[in-house]
């Protein structure tokens, strides 16, 4: 996504400089301009990257768009919150497809218990390379499918149209080319076919890939191929029976197929499928094109169905993925056990919507930075904006993007940008519009206006059958700042003065509703009127009158749709009875979304659920080392001693060397063992080991009285006064609020947040 965000942003910039008026039109930032922005550079980097961009990370102009809804289609009517059960207490329904799906037949169209069928839905097949999808109507619903010619080009002839993106089941060998980890059609071999060795005997390398669509989403399935065996009749004698389901990340907010190449799981898991494993994927389980687990779950289901109808039972089924392919991984073993056996969880995070908590705040608190308290030179300091974000920040760090969003200051109106940068704006910028705002998507151009206008586009648009919709057909939303006060570690530790905090705690404002959010400011690129750059969305803010006086107001959020995010099974709770590996780089000094906390935020909920963490280690390395190799034995060793001994449970059975590691970039073991990663987020003040070398951030809401768990969607409030009373403002012997209660009763009228107590969002019967 902020790729795409960024994109927008240059391809502005380049317009506006472009245009023969721009220096007349901005004469009285020209000189400021010339002054503080190195053009020559600047444009040499715009150029080369708008060059990019034209090769591959914007939409092909050429590929199909969705030109109309199914003639049924309308609004769906006032939905209300899910109340049921959580998922892990809920049997799924009797499969009743006729797995397998053989050779030219579709898969399952309708899911299982997921729910109905979304649209608009856009194809993907034309961009995997896989050609049209099937027509299923003539009534324009969905994209135009067009006539081919003799070469099995498109023709301007229209046959008619898909609505359900639906591609006949097809399969193909692939080999594994000598002295590389890449595969190629197996007609194309010369010679040239890689070998490995199968109990003994040496064989060759080939795979038999098979791709279909299952849910309407696109799946594929990767084995060894077997002696005797065809592309309709796989066999499964050079299968090790060890399963692997692939899981994708990103930030998706539905309506959408997604692509898959043919070859796309066969380079990343070389050595896996080398040894023997079978490996299956789909487009459902990739976060980059929607957030709906119980989607994501009935299509792993059904995806692994269609492999044991093929091959047979595996001994385990590993999962692995990163960021959203690891928050599948969390959320999926707790809502259904038996789907995994195992999970090998990378850059991971809990879950996707206790992320928006903090992430949503990161926009609010730039602006401040940025704009509303610019006059403060204490903000200039890149490095002091962590006291209130939690987050990693950086003064004087270089780079393109910094570059980029100083000229977007300027052409916005604000003075430049002090050199810097903080991990809201390097990991998180774009995510809150296409999270939160219903009127912006990434992926417009590839659907016609018409059918752009009559959707929602956000997270809890995505999932209105789980949050429930509100008096304006808006989908309920969870995000909640009410009695949040943003900086108070900062002050009790006199890194702000107590002004700066009410300063801070009147301005920062909130969200506005769904319904009344107008569309980003990206200088007319999505045809807004206002062609002014708004890098933070402010006019979606709500902002003081009059300077602070009057305090902006917060943002209260659904206590019904909190409650269904729990109860739907998105929140992770901390129940997984499974081995897990939570394994990442250290990148917070890269100032990347994937921070470090986020394995402590996961430990945390298990901890509190279940009375401990012990069936899950986190190992953390630098760049270039990897541990995808050792994390897959460790894990092997792990379930099979599961399989032999199921008494002794995931615990008893872990190995001896399953423990909290540290490494360097070389791969060398730098720390393990139980207490390396101790640190204040486990009430451990002397820091283990590991976190002495690898040092962790938290959040604005950590920084803010919360605990590193991050799931309080909304805190239980207090009155100031027993706030004072509990010494919540304490600095050594008094409490330094006493001048300023009056105007801390003005900035929260109905209390302030006490973190000790649950979250008014969760259900007492969970």
């Amino acid at each position: 996504m902020n790729n795409f965000y960024n994109s927008l942003i240059i391809i502005t910039l380049i317009a506006q400089l472009s245009s023969p008026s721009w220096a007349q039109e901005r004469s009285w930032l020209d000189d400021l301009f010339k002054n503080t922005v190195d053009t020559e550079k600047l444009s040499a980097i715009a150029w080369d990257k708008f060059e990019q961009l034209l090769e591959g990370e914007l939409e092909d102009p050429n590929l199909p768009k969705v030109v109309g809804l199914p003639p049924d289609y309308s609004s769906p009517p006032f939905l209300e919150p899910y109340r049921g059960p959580h998922p892990s207490r809920i049997q799924r329904p009797a499969e009743h497809f006729p797995f397998p799906i053989r050779l030219g037949e579709v898969g399952p169209v309708h899911p299982l218990f997921a729910g109905p069928l979304e649209y608009p839905f856009l194809c993907g097949t034309e961009e995997s390379g896989l050609g049209q999808p099937w027509v299923d109507n003539q009534q324009q619903s969905g994209i135009p499918i067009y006539a081919l010619d003799e070469q099995g080009h498109k023709t301007q002839t229209i046959i008619g149209y898909s609505q359900d993106c639906l591609l006949p089941t097809r399969a193909y060998y692939y080999y594994n080319r000598v002295g590389t980890h890449d595969f190629f059609p197996l007609e194309q071999a010369n010679q040239d076919i890689a070998t490995l060795d199968w109990n003994g005997q040496t064989v060759e390398f080939i795979v038999r890939v098979e791709i279909g669509t299952i849910n309407r989403f696109l799946y594929s399935i990767a084995a060894l191929k077997a002696p005797g065996e065809t592309l309709e009749q796989p066999r499964p004698d050079h299968w090790n029976g060890r399963l692997i389901y692939k899981f994708r990340g990103g930030v998706g907010i539905g309506k959408r197929q997604g692509a898959l190449s043919p070859t796309e799981t066969l380079t990343d898991s070389y050595e896996q499928l080398r040894q023997g494993h079978a490996v299956i994927y789909s487009t459902a389980n990739r976060t980059a094109i929607h957030y709906d687990i119980g989607l994501a779950e009935d299509t792993a289901l059904r995806v692994k169905r269609q492999f044991t109808s093929l091959y047979g039972n595996p001994l385990y089924t590993v999962g692995i993925g990163g960021s959203g392919g690891a928050i599948q991984q969390y959320l999926l073993a707790q809502n259904n056990p038996g789907l995994l056996d195992g999970i090998i969880a990378i850059y991971s995070f809990p879950d996707m919507v206790t992320q928006t908590i903090a992430g949503l705040d990161c926009e609010l608190l730039e602006y401040y930075f940025d704009v509303t308290a610019a006059d403060n030179q204490k903000w200039h300091d890149w490095g002091n904006r962590q006291w209130i974000e939690g987050l990693n920040a950086i003064t004087g760090v270089e780079s393109d993007l910094a570059e980029y969003y100083a000229l977007a200051r300027l052409l916005g109106g604000h003075e430049p940008m002090w050199p810097g940068m903080s991990e809201c704006v390097n990991g998180w910028r774009g995510l809150t519009p296409l999270a939160h705002n219903p009127n912006t998507v990434h992926f417009f151009s590839r659907f016609e206006p018409a059918v752009l206008e009559k959707v929602h586009w956000t997270h809890w648009d995505n999932l209105k059958s789980v949050y429930g919709t509100n008096e304006w057909g808006y989908a309920r939303n969870t995000w909640d700042n009410v009695g949040v006060q943003y900086g108070l570690e900062a002050v009790l530790f006199g890194r702000i003065t107590p002004e700066e905090f009410l300063d801070l705690n009147a301005r920062i404002g909130g969200w506005k509703q769904p319904h009344e959010m107008e569309q980003e400011r990206y200088g007319g690129i999505l045809g807004e009127r206002d062609t002014k750059i708004s890098l933070w969305g402010n006019h979606n803010m709500h902002q003081s009158p009059d300077g602070g006086i009057t305090p902006a107001p917060r943002t209260e959020g659904d206590l019904a749709a909190m409650e269904a995010a729990y109860r739907s099974g998105n929140v992770f709770i901390g129940r997984l009875q499974h081995p897990i590996i939570d394994m990442r780089h250290y990148l917070e000094p890269e100032l990347d979304m994937h921070h470090l906390s986020a394995s402590f935020s996961a430990r945390t909920r298990l901890i509190r659920e279940q009375g401990h963490a012990d069936n899950q280690l986190i190992w953390v390395t630098r760049q270039p080392h990897i541990l995808i190799s050792e994390a897959f034995a460790l894990m092997d060793r792990w379930l099979l001693n599961m399989r032999q001994n199921p008494e002794l449970g995931v615990v008893g059975n872990k190995p001896p060397e399953a423990m909290d590691q540290c490494f360097d970039s070389e791969g060398r073991l730098l720390a393990q063992g139980p207490t390396v990663w101790n640190g204040p987020w486990n009430h451990h003040y002397e820091p283990g080991e590991c976190t002495r070398i690898y040092p962790h951030f938290t959040q604005s809401r950590a920084v803010a009285g919360d605990q590193i768990s991050g799931s309080i969607f909304k805190c239980h409030l207090i009155s100031v006064e027993e706030a004072i009373d509990r010494g919540f403002y304490i600095i050594t012997d008094h409490a330094f609020f006493a001048p300023y209660i009056e105007r801390l009763h003005a900035i929260f009228p109905h209390g302030v947040c006490d973190y000790t107590q649950p979250d008014q969002g969760r259900p007492v019967d969970l």
